[in-house]
């Protein structure tokens, strides 16, 4: 296993522990002039905000109207689940079932 699929596969264990946990949601908007948003779901940790799924839907997606990421499918070739905590307040916070509307309509 090379260096990178090792930070790849340790990477995916830490995010599907996230997204399994019992720790607080809390759902994101950003939007751009482009016409382009993502959305985000969060779980808190150690006083941050870890994204566990993000939607990217818009302007610029080569072949799909909108892309998912989760731990499942951290990346591909047009982007990947943020490896960053999220700077929530550059965000809107949205309802959950808006957040899964969007997620389920992408899929």
């Amino acid at each position: 296993m090379s260096i990178d699929s090792a930070h790849l596969e340790a990477r995916r264990e830490l995010v599907k522990r996230l997204a399994e946990s019992e720790a607080p949601r809390h759902y994101w908007h950003l939007g751009d002039e482009d016409g382009r948003a993502w959305l985000f779901e969060s779980v808190e940790g150690d006083g941050e905000h870890w994204a566990v799924r993000q939607v990217e839907v818009g302007a610029g997606r080569a072949g799909r109207a909108a892309r998912r990421y989760w731990w499942r499918h951290l990346q591909d070739g047009q982007g990947f689940l943020s490896d960053q905590p999220l700077e929530i307040w550059e965000l809107t916070e949205i309802t959950p079932e808006a957040f899964e509307a969007v997620w389920a309509a992408a899929g």
